[in-house]
C-alpha cells in the first residue's frame, strides 16, 4: 500500500511518503513557514533528487496541495495520479483516554478529536487542520490518526494517577498520558529484533531524547510509566522545557515576578531547560561546546539533563524489577556520545558497561560484550508506525467488507 503519513504543526507540515510493501519512504520532506512569508517547500525523493520551493502557502490546504503539486510532478514527482495515493496517517499528539489505537477518521471520530483539543491546544489544533484539509483535496482516501498518548494507556492506575482529589482525575482527565509513544513503541520492538529476543519476554527502558524528552518502562511489550504527563512537560530536562519541579514553585515565581498563566507557562516551555540553566541555547551541541570551554552554566545543564535521565533508569529498573536492555534513540540519544557516556557512567551495579569505542562509533549495540544489560542505539523511524499502522487499519476494513 501507498501511504501519505502527515505531521502537521501550526505552520510547518511533514511528510513522507511510503511503500508498505517494502517499507521505504519514496519521498520526503516539509512544508515551513505556513501562514508567512517566505513559505518554503523542501522534497526529496528515495534516490536523492531534491527541490524546494518557495511560495504564498495561506493554509494547510494550500500546503498540502503542494506537497501533492511536487508529488505529481515529472521531474522530482513519485506518483502519476492522485488515485495512487491510497491512505494517509497522520501523526496526532493527544488521544485522550478515549484511543488506545491507532483508528479510521470518521465524522464522529472527528468530534472526539475536537472535544480533546482542551488537553493538547497548541498540537491538537494543526493535527485536525490537517486531516480537514486531506478530506478536501483527496475525499474518498482513507485517512487514520495514529496517537503519541495510545502506546501509554496500558500504565495501572498507581503510574498514571497524580496526588490530587480522584474527583479532579473523574471531571477533568487529569492524569498522567505520556508521549512519543509511536518512537517508545518502534525502538522496543527494534531492540527485541536485534538482541534476538521476544519483546514480551523483556524489560526495556527506553530514552527518547531530543529537544522533547521522555523515558518509557517497557515491560512484556506494554509502557507500564513514563516521564511525561498531563503534557510534555514533565519528567526530563528539555531543550527549552523544566521537566520536573516543586508544583510550589511555579506559585512562589509568579507571585515574586508578577506573572500572568499565560507567561508562566511560557516560562516553563520556551525559557526554561537547557537554555534556562545554561544561557546559551537549547542545542545539546552548543551547550557541550560552551561547556567544553569552560563555560560553568553550560557543564551545569550537561550534568543535570544526564543526571535526571540516569535517576529515571533506576527508578524503571525498580519499577519492573529487572533491566533487560537499555536503549537510547532521538536526535541527542542517537548523536551525543558524551551523553551516553555520561548517562552510563557508574551504572555497572545495574549491570551496564559502555564500550567507549562502540560508544563513538555509533554502533547498535553500545556495551561490553560483558556487560549484562546490553546498551543500544536505535534511530527512531515514528513515520514508519504511523505507516504501518495506516496499512494495518485500512486492510482490516478492506477485510471486513469483503
Amino acid at each position: 500500500m501507498k501511504v501519505l503519513v502527515l505531521n502537521c504543526g501550526s505552520s510547518s507540515i511533514k511528510y513522507q511518503f511510503f511503500d508498505t510493501v517494502e517499507e521505504v519512504a519514496l519521498a520526503k520532506g516539509v512544508v515551513e513557514r505556513i501562514g508567512m512569508s517566505s513559505a518554503v517547500l523542501s522534497h526529496t525523493r528515495y534516490d536523492g533528487d531534491g527541490i524546494k520551493i518557495a511560495g504564498e502557502i495561506l493554509d494547510h490546504t494550500i500546503a498540502i496541495e503542494y506537497v501533492l503539486g511536487v508529488m505529481l510532478s515529472k521531474n522530482h514527482g513519485v506518483i502519476d495520479d492522485k488515485k495512487d495515493i491510497e491512505a494517509v496517517g497522520h501523526r496526532v499528539v493527544h488521544g485522550g483516554e478515549h484511543f488506545t489505537d491507532s483508528i479510521l477518521i470518521t465524522d464522529e471520530i472527528m468530534q472526539v478529536l475536537q472535544d480533546n483539543i482542551e488537553l493538547a491546544p497548541l498540537h491538537n489544533p494543526p493535527n485536525i487542520k490537517g486531516i480537514q484539509a486531506v478530506k478536501r483535496i483527496l475525499p474518498n482516501v482513507p485517512q487514520v490518526a495514529v496517537f503519541d498518548t495510545a502506546f501509554h494507556t496500558k500504565m495501572p492506575p498507581k503510574a498514571f494517577l497524580y496526588g490530587i482529589p480522584y474527583e479532579l482525575y473523574k471531571k477533568h482527565q487529569i492524569r498522567k498520558y505520556g508521549f512519543h509513544g509511536t518512537s517508545h513503541s518502534y525502538v522496543a520492538n527494534k531492540a527485541a529484533e536485534i538482541l534476538g529476543k521476544e519483546l514480551k519476554d523483556l524489560k526495556i527502558v527506553t530514552a527518547h531524547l531530543g529537544n522533547g524528552c521522555s523515558m518509557a518502562a517497557v515491560q512484556n511489550g506494554v509502557s507500564v510509566d513514563t516521564t511525561m504527563g498531563f503534557t510534555p512537560l514533565e519528567g526530563l530536562l528539555m531543550g527549552t522545557r523544566s521537566g520536573d519541579l516543586d508544583p510550589s514553585l511555579i506559585l512562589y515565581i509568579m507571585g515574586k515576578e508578577g506573572l500572568s498563566l499565560n507567561e508562566a507557562n511560557t516560562l516553563l516551555n520556551k525559557h526554561s531547560g537547557l537554555l534556562g540553566i545554561s544561557g546559551e541555547s537549547s542545542d545539546m551541541r552548543e551547550v557541550l561546546i560552551a561547556a567544553n570551554e569552560g563555560h560553568k552554566r553550560s557543564r551545569y545543564a550537561f550534568e543535570i539533563f544526564a543526571y535526571r535521565v540516569k535517576k529515571y533508569l533506576g527508578a524503571y529498573a525498580a519499577a519492573m524489577g529487572g533491566l533487560d536492555a537499555f536503549v537510547f534513540t532521538g536526535g541527542i540519544g542517537e548523536n551525543s556520545p558524551e551523553v551516553r557516556e555520561e548517562v552510563c557512567k557508574g551504572l555497572e551495579f545495574l549491570g551496564i558497561e559502555l564500550d567507549d569505542q562502540k560508544n563513538k562509533n555509533k554502533e547498535k549495540i553500545i556495551s561490553k560484550n560483558s556487560s549484562r544489560v546490553p546498551v543500544l542505539r536505535i534511530p527512531t523511524n515514528e513515520e514508519l508506525v504511523i505507516a504501518r499502522d495506516t496499512n494495518r487499519i485500512v486492510e482490516e476494513i478492506k477485510t471486513k467488507k469483503a
